[in-house]
């Protein structure tokens, strides 16, 4: 007989199937959110696919339409660099410490003005010692001249006493030459003195050595020496001793250097008009003309200097700027003038039908406009009705453009 105990123990525990609250609300939640990240990726592939095959604005580059130069033609373009024909590089005509610099970058001076002084201490001294030697000479003449007014005296009194035969010959003759000696000694005194004058202009040229001067009248565009640096008119000193004071450029002579192609020399004349604009202010047109042609070229090169005046200077126009050089034809040649009327880029013009058109950008959408073409110049091409200067036109964008379509402008 099997004990009761072991009948109790295999009975099946029927409650241990039972699902816990908590881990069936935690399955229902778990679900949920499924749901919404599905519901989220399914928003965001249909948002993404309207997105793509929603209609956008063609994307085009404009040009706007241009006034034409009705001006002579253009035979040559050409660079070059401004720069004046007087430029200089101040320097001492002696080696010296500098004591005094008067003068800074952008001053106008005149001629003469003094830039700056060396330390003149040795040639003061020299020059004081010169004035003391001549007037040395100079105060000995007054004592000599004493001497002979006394030997004239004596040879007279002996020229007296040998006529009445009481004094000899040779007294005579001794006091002559006592008094031509004297005479002698003065006028070498006074040679003395010459001599001393000019070692006096020497020593006084040593000294105004020591002041730098302007040799024209300029703007100083650089200082090249401070008070207490050693100059010296020659380079010494391994970079420690300067050779210049200052750099003075005359603004009124400032010209045009160009270097033109020897193949294209031909087409450039003396006094010809010249068109000059500059790197710094590329909407200025400044008027000019060649002055010469230096009769050399570079062989290296291979490119011939032109010089080129401006007709008129400007306060503007500063040394070694860059500057854009246009050779003009003769404005009488009225069949090489380039065409009137306005100016647009060939690839704004299109053809449609049979009828030249161009589409103009307005509010950020094109419009249709029949046009009528004239003579073309290069990439460009001359319009003579249709468009007004300062439109904006359609020089690149999609061969199906439509009038009144949106468009973007491509910056």
């Amino acid at each position: 007989m099997v004990p009761m105990t072991d009948e109790i123990h295999a009975k099946p525990d029927l409650g241990s199937l039972r699902i816990d609250d908590h881990k069936r609300g935690s399955g229902s939640a778990g679900k949920r959110i499924a749901l919404i990240v599905v519901g989220l990726v399914i928003l965001i592939a249909i948002a993404g696919g309207f997105y793509a095959y929603m209609p956008r604005a063609a994307a085009v580059e404009v040009a706007t339409v241009q006034q034409a130069d009705t001006g002579p033609q253009v035979l040559l373009n050409a660079s070059g660099y401004v720069t004046p024909q007087r430029r200089a590089t101040v320097a001492a005509k002696i080696t010296g410490r500098v004591t005094g610099v008067f003068f800074t970058e952008g001053m106008h001076v005149h001629k003469g003005y003094v830039l700056a002084k060396l330390d003149d201490s040795d040639s003061q001294k020299a020059l004081a010692a010169a004035i003391a030697d001549r007037n040395a000479t100079q105060g000995s003449i007054a004592d000599l001249q004493v001497q002979l007014k006394n030997a004239q005296l004596q040879l007279h009194r002996a020229q007296e006493l040998q006529k009445q035969g009481v004094q000899t010959q040779e007294a005579l003759d001794n006091a002559r030459m006592a008094a031509n000696s004297l005479g002698a000694k003065i006028d070498y005194a006074r040679q003395q003195v010459l001599a001393g004058d000019a070692r006096i202009k020497e020593a006084q040229q040593a000294v105004d050595n020591c002041v730098i001067r302007a040799p024209f009248d300029g703007i100083i565009v650089s200082k090249d020496a401070q008070v207490g640096e050693i100059v010296s008119p020659l380079s010494a000193g391994g970079g420690f001793t300067r050779t210049g004071i200052a750099t003075i450029v005359d603004m009124a002579s400032n010209e045009i250097q160009v270097d033109v192609n020897e193949n294209y020399i031909a087409r450039v004349k003396p006094k010809q008009e010249v068109t000059a604009t500059l790197d710094a202010y590329p909407d200025w047109k400044i008027p000019a003309h060649v002055r010469t042609i230096i009769p050399t070229a570079d062989r290296q090169k291979a490119t011939v200097e032109v010089r080129v005046a401006f007709d008129k200077l400007d306060p503007r126009i500063l040394p070694d700027m860059g500057v854009k050089i246009t050779f003009l034809g003769e404005e009488a040649r009225q069949t090489e003038k380039a065409p009137s009327g306005l100016m647009v880029p060939q690839s704004a013009i299109r053809d449609d039908g049979g009828q030249k058109i161009v589409f103009l950008v307005k509010d950020n959408h094109v419009e249709r406009h029949a046009v009528k073409v004239g003579a073309s110049q290069g990439s460009q091409a001359q319009l003579l009705a249709g468009v007004t200067a300062g439109d904006r036109v359609v020089v690149r964008g999609p061969a199906d453009l439509k009038d009144g379509e949106a468009v973007e402008v491509k910056q």
